[in-house]
């Protein structure tokens, strides 16, 4: 799994980093910062969850 996040359309609302903390986190303004761009398999499941609560859908898995 590789993902890929739409910095610029990131709206905030955080939800990646509380499905996913270990694969996310905000930065000073509060938009994504993607960690891990290739998550390990146990992983998988919170980067999915991660994907699915995002409200502005910046998150892509390839």
């Amino acid at each position: 799994m590789h993902v890929e996040t739409a910095k610029d359309r990131c709206i905030g609302a955080g939800q990646c980093v509380l499905a996913a903390p270990e694969v996310f986190d905000q930065d000073d303004e509060g938009t994504v910062d993607l960690l891990v761009p290739d998550p390990s398999a146990a992983q998988e499941a919170a980067v999915r969850e991660a994907v699915h609560v995002c409200p502005a859908q910046v998150i892509t898995l390839r």
